[in-house]
């Protein structure tokens, strides 16, 4: 997994083993394991004072008598680790403000091309799908096709978006949106303002009058992930002219060093809020330094893992599924619904990752093949309704009519057949062990 901490991870893992092989732990092999971990937290761009704090505490403790006359040192240690980590990023997930005297305002600010505008959308359909009527509001009047971008999000995230063209100030807008939603019964409204490419007076001045004019509840910086240690700087500089509520970081999805996650809330103060994780709209997930502890020390993340399937698959199917599998009724048909199911829950490479023992290192250049899950789909497809029900009909003649209507081969068929038959045999026996089955419980043939 080269996404979200996937270098980190795996030189953690490495500085790990040090305390693992061993029975015992003297103060030296503290000291040494110790210096690799600092050498990978520096390596992933984390702030330097953060890291020199967190080993000063990890060590600390790491060499207690309990630690090192323990029957585990090794994994004491590691859970030090996890609970210093968890401690760093925040402890527990910062929710949002609301307003006791509605609309709620949440003012969006950032650099340009941090993904301010999409990751407006994503926060609003976040909450709409949580019960909320956002609001979105048009404040960027300077870049080329801001508002048509916001309209184009709004819309693909089915919020309505608030415009007044681009010859008013942004701080005249602000106002009229706010005044919208209030006479329009929308409960909270989002204030999507104009960026720059640095930090500039006349940027933060705007922002300023902005936040005076409309009193935000919450002001979220969304900052670039792939910036690291200048995450950091760009947290602060926005911090200290505006006095944020939170951060959204985002492009963690792509090969993100950690240096922000670890750095921000230590060195401003302000918790991460939100993190996206993909261009996606529904690609947004709340920030829980526990989970993402755990993610970073290569234990999985079983909790969003959960979630994401809960999101992709109801009560209903995974009873319907689990019967079919006692009964050994399981179709092709059925089998196209759970490779569709998968892909809903997102970024596949990520789901990977949130697997515990996932093994980090091997992951790196392993990525789950899309093209072959579209030719899976492409196959069953050019089935007929009894084909899929029952493949024991499908003979060599069928074989090549499938073959020619999904622009695939003999071979590929036979393939996905014999995959689908061994699928079933695996599936009679789990049907024996549990009652409840998940959808990622199952082998898919990729």
């Amino acid at each position: 997994m080269a996404g979200m901490f996937g270098t980190l991870a795996e030189k953690l893992s490495n500085a790990f083993k040090r305390f693992r092989s061993k029975g015992k732990l003297i103060e030296a092999d503290v000291k040494e394991g110790m210096r690799e971990v600092k050498l990978a937290l520096l390596e992933a761009d984390v702030n330097f004072k953060v890291v020199k704090e967190f080993i000063k505490a990890v060590s600390e403790r790491a060499v207690g008598q309990q630690v090192l006359e323990s029957l585990m040192p090794g994994q004491q240690v590691v859970k030090i680790v996890h609970e210093e980590l968890i401690k760093l990023m925040g402890t527990e997930a910062a929710k949002l403000e609301v307003s006791p005297k509605l609309p709620t305002v949440i003012m969006m600010v950032g650099l340009q091309g941090a993904g301010k505008t999409t990751h407006t959308a994503k926060l609003a359909m976040h909450l709409k799908s949580k019960g909320k009527h956002p609001l979105l509001v048009a404040c960027d009047v300077y870049r080329p096709a801001a508002v048509d971008q916001l309209k184009i999000v709004g819309e693909a995230a089915g919020v309505p978006v608030f415009t007044m063209g681009t010859k008013l100030s942004p701080i005249e807008i602000a106002k009229a949106g706010v005044e919208h939603a209030r006479k329009n019964g929308l409960d909270t409204v989002f204030i999507d303002t104009a960026g720059r490419l640095h930090v500039d007076e006349e940027l933060m001045a705007e922002l300023a009058g902005i936040k005076a004019a409309v009193n935000p509840t919450e002001i979220l910086l969304v900052v670039d992930a792939m910036l690291g240690q200048d995450a950091v700087n760009v947290a602060t500089s926005f911090n200290d002219l505006l006095d944020i509520t939170g951060v959204v970081l985002t492009k963690m999805d792509g090969d993100t060093r950690g240096g922000a996650a670890l750095s921000i809330r230590h060195v401003t103060g302000k918790p991460i809020k939100f993190v996206g994780t993909g261009e996606k709209l529904d690609a947004l997930e709340v920030f829980h330094p526990d989970r993402m502890a755990s993610r970073i020390l290569g234990m999985g993340d079983v909790l969003s893992l959960i979630e994401k399937a809960e999101q992709a698959y109801d009560e209903k199917q995974a009873l319907e599924l689990e019967k079919k599998m006692r009964e050994q009724t399981f179709s092709l048909e059925d089998f196209l619904e759970q490779l569709r199911s998968l892909r809903k829950m997102g970024n596949l490479d990520q789901i990977i990752g949130m697997l515990p023992g996932a093994n980090v290192g091997a992951l790196k250049n392993a990525q789950v093949d899309e093209a072959q899950m579209k030719r899976i789909e492409a196959i069953i497809l050019s089935m007929t309704k009894k084909e899929r029900l029952h493949p024991e009909v499908i003979n060599g003649s069928r074989r090549k009519r499938i073959a020619a209507g999904s622009g695939t081969s003999v071979e590929d068929i036979n393939k996905l057949l014999k995959q689908f038959d061994q699928m079933k045999k695996m599936m009679k026996q789990l049907s024996g062990m549990g009652k409840r089955r998940m959808p990622f419980g199952m082998k898919m043939p990729f």
